[in-house]
């Protein structure tokens, strides 16, 4: 399930970095990352130009192949996204709900 999560992370956000994947998580992702770097699923797909410059991750071809897509294009629709899991914008004070 790990896997999976993560895989799908990168296939929606790519470029995504490890702390922008934990970020969606909530738990850390190096083991989870190397696994999925060793059975070529994701790659490297260069630096972020940002402070640290850290790595950024995308899909491989192998990752297309696996799941039997042509490219990205053919992902599922997020149209349904409940609770946003896939966005690491916080809101603004003002539309942050009292508490």
């Amino acid at each position: 399930p790990a896997a999976l999560e993560t895989l799908a992370i990168i296939a929606y956000k790519q470029p995504v970095t490890r702390i922008e994947i934990e970020s969606i998580r909530g738990v850390k992702s190096d083991h989870v990352l190397d696994n999925l770097l060793k059975r070529k699923l994701i790659r490297v797909a260069g630096r972020k130009d940002s402070p640290g410059r850290p790595l950024l991750y995308g899909t491989t071809p192998d990752f297309l192949k696996y799941f039997g897509l042509k490219d990205l294009h053919e992902l599922p629709a997020l149209e349904d996204d409940p609770g946003g899991l896939f966005s690491t914008e916080q809101p603004d004070e003002e539309e942050a709900p009292d508490l």
